[in-house]
């Protein structure tokens, strides 16, 4: 599985950004940009994923490289941002509140 810091993924320009997180988890801190597709349901909305590469990111990194996997499996072109939202705060990146 390939895998990014934050850090390098805010380098990136126009990169898709997926949250795996849960709605609850993202109302109380998300990224800039970031699309909430929740892992508990994120294979009801496979049709609402953009083309191209998908950066995944979760709390610290675990639910976002299952997710990665599976979309793997099925062909998508994924990495896996590590560490989190966790990290990317550790990072000194914004975040909303």
């Amino acid at each position: 599985m390939k895998t990014v810091t934050p850090t390098e993924f805010a380098a990136l320009s126009d990169a898709v950004l997926i949250d795996v997180r849960e709605p609850d988890e993202v109302a109380a801190a998300s990224m800039p940009g970031a699309i909430n597709l929740p892992m508990s349901s994120i294979g009801e909305h496979l049709d609402e994923l953009p083309e191209g590469t998908l950066y995944l990111v979760c709390h610290s990194g675990g639910r976002s490289a299952r997710v990665a996997a599976a979309l793997e499996q099925r062909g998508y072109d994924v990495v896996n941002v590590e560490g989190g939202i966790t990290r990317w705060e550790q990072e000194g990146l914004p975040v909303q509140r």
